[in-house]
């Protein structure tokens, strides 16, 4: 098994209390909501943080049909997340699990840097491909611009 660690850095005007709230603590409400066209719906068991299991479902007619992750730690002091993807088409044959870490921290104008380390656990010699990683982190940056795009429009959310 080999692991491949990728770390990503966005920065927002928001502060992180307001945008860990809306992208990670009630994504599960939210996401569906600004990005229908991405996500048809989020199911939790559990209480949403630590050993709860979230299903993501994707609308029909796309490459993916859902994905399953569990929540390894949700910290709404330190605003951090840790999660692993267990199950379902995002992980292929060649890879056993894909963890992630997310860390909200205060940037000195007031708003926030959001930084996401990304571990890839590979099956034997296999090899990722850089273009698969790319249109995965794509997504996710695509889905936090929409979380930041809507708290902008509305001031008063999650606040």
């Amino acid at each position: 098994m080999a692991v491949t660690t990728f770390t990503e850095e966005n920065t927002s005007p928001l502060p992180p209390k307001r945008i860990f709230k809306a992208s990670i603590v009630d994504s599960h409400n939210l996401i569906p909501k600004l990005m229908p066209q991405a996500i048809k719906s989020i199911e939790v068991q559990g209480d949403g943080g630590a050993g709860s299991i979230k299903t993501i479902n994707f609308p029909d007619g796309g490459n993916f049909k859902s994905i399953k992750y569990r929540v390894d730690e949700l910290n709404e002091e330190t605003y951090t997340y840790k999660y692993t993807l267990i199950e379902g088409d995002g992980l292929v044959d060649n890879l056993e699990k894909i963890t992630y870490d997310v860390k909200f921290e205060q940037s000195a104008d007031g708003g926030s840097i959001s930084k996401v380390t990304s571990s890839y656990y590979t099956v034997g010699d296999f090899k990722l491909k850089e273009e698969e990683i790319k249109a995965g982190k794509e997504k996710v940056l695509a889905m936090f611009k929409a979380v930041e795009a809507y708290l902008l429009q509305n001031p008063e959310a999650y606040a």
